[in-house]
């Protein structure tokens, strides 16, 4: 009778041993004698101790920092990348059963494709086109999860160093191109310049009395400076054509 009940406590100490709890995060990957025989999910479950065994799944987002990485671009400038990766797992089963550590090979999958796409682009697009690169990496990197129920949703490369030479070359060349702005500016303001005195060229050659009027105007600017006396010397026509101006307005 006594070992009975030994036995019966032991029996009912194993089943109660056999409880397991799955947070809402998670999934449970069941085996039986080391044979896949299903997934758990969120909550209390039961699995037969001694016999299966379980392997828990975040299926969160993870976010994970790419090392470093020196790489060269398509035109011969050695630059280094650091870049941030997005994933989460969309099948527990084959995150544990095709790959070991999906984790792991999920970022050297993601050094490996940065330095491809890195390889197939000059520095340029590298610098001013970071946004295509990174859909180009991210979805170079699914490819390659994919079949190991790896999802990857977001790629950013964080920053980009390139040679202090390189540094000092780009400085020349953005000063040498604000420059050519500058003169072209310049040499617009001049063209612009020409064309207007050439239009009061031609109205001066069509209305003489434009010229005197304009020499006036001169004369009076002249004359607003303090301690100048000017001589002013004007032609005939001029003083009769002013003086029929103003008898027709005294009339």
């Amino acid at each position: 009778m006594m070992e009975l009940l030994v036995l019966a406590i032991v029996l009912f100490v194993l089943f109660l041993s056999g409880f397991r709890i799955a947070n809402q995060y998670e999934r449970a990957v069941i085996f039986r004698f080391g044979r896949l025989t299903g997934v758990r999910q969120p909550g209390l479950f039961w699995i037969i101790p001694f016999v299966e065994t379980r392997r828990t799944v975040d299926i969160r987002t993870f976010t994970a920092s790419v090392d470093q990485l020196e790489s060269i671009t398509k035109d011969n400038v050695p630059i280094k990348v650091n870049a941030v990766i997005w994933y989460s797992v969309f099948d527990p089963v084959k995150s544990i059963v095709e790959v070991i550590a999906y984790d792991r090979a999920t970022i050297q999958v993601a050094l490996t494709s940065l330095r491809n796409i890195i390889g197939r682009h000059t520095l340029d697009e590298v610098l001013k086109d970071q946004i295509r690169l990174a859909t180009d990496m991210c979805q170079a990197i699914d490819i390659a999860t994919v079949p190991w129920g790896v999802k990857v949703t977001r790629v950013e490369m964080r920053s980009v160093e390139i040679p202090e030479s390189m540094q000092r070359a780009m400085a020349q060349e953005a000063e040498a191109l604000r420059e050519k702005r500058a003169r072209i500016i310049k040499a617009e303001a001049e063209l612009e310049a020409s064309v207007k005195l050439q239009q009061a060229a031609r109205l001066i050659m069509e209305i003489p009395a434009a010229l005197e009027l304009r020499r006036m105007q001169m004369i009076t600017e002249v004359g607003a400076e303090q301690n100048t006396t000017t001589i002013i010397m004007m032609p005939s026509e001029f003083v009769t054509m002013a003086k029929s101006i103003s008898d027709m307005v005294k009339k």
